[in-house]
């Protein structure tokens, strides 16, 4: 993906350990309802603002170096640290979402924000 679009997961390693602990991205699959920054993280990297930090610095990547307009979070209804994460950043949920096939079945809400959006979100995380 990152040779054809320039985008893609990137790890996310714990500073201290150097240790895998999840992916982040951007990313806009076929059939996707959006481009979307998304993340998946170990169960005992949560909690502790990694995914928060993460995501700050692609969503950065996403409007400053992709020029996307809009970014999106498929986030399962259940996953509330996630929608905690998508909040904290500064995203709403924009209501239930329908991804493509084979994975249309799988309830997600969509969040997400503008380029103007998260400039204003952002002064607001490193204040």
């Amino acid at each position: 993906m990152w040779a054809l679009t320039g985008e893609g997961m990137f790890s996310i390693l714990e500073k201290e350990t150097g240790q895998w602990i999840g992916r982040i991205g951007p990313l806009h699959p076929y059939g996707w309802p959006g481009r979307e920054v998304g993340w998946s993280l170990h169960r005992d990297a949560t909690g502790k603002g990694y995914a928060v930090e993460a995501a700050a610095a692609t969503m950065d990547y996403a409007f400053e170096v992709l020029g996307w307009e809009d970014v999106i979070h498929c986030i399962a209804a259940e996953n509330l640290p996630s929608a905690a994460v998508a909040t904290r950043l500064g995203s709403r949920n924009r209501g239930p979402g329908v991804l493509p096939e084979p994975l249309q079945d799988i309830a997600i809400d969509l969040w997400g924000q503008t380029r103007d959006e998260w400039a204003i979100n952002l002064t607001r995380l490193k204040g």
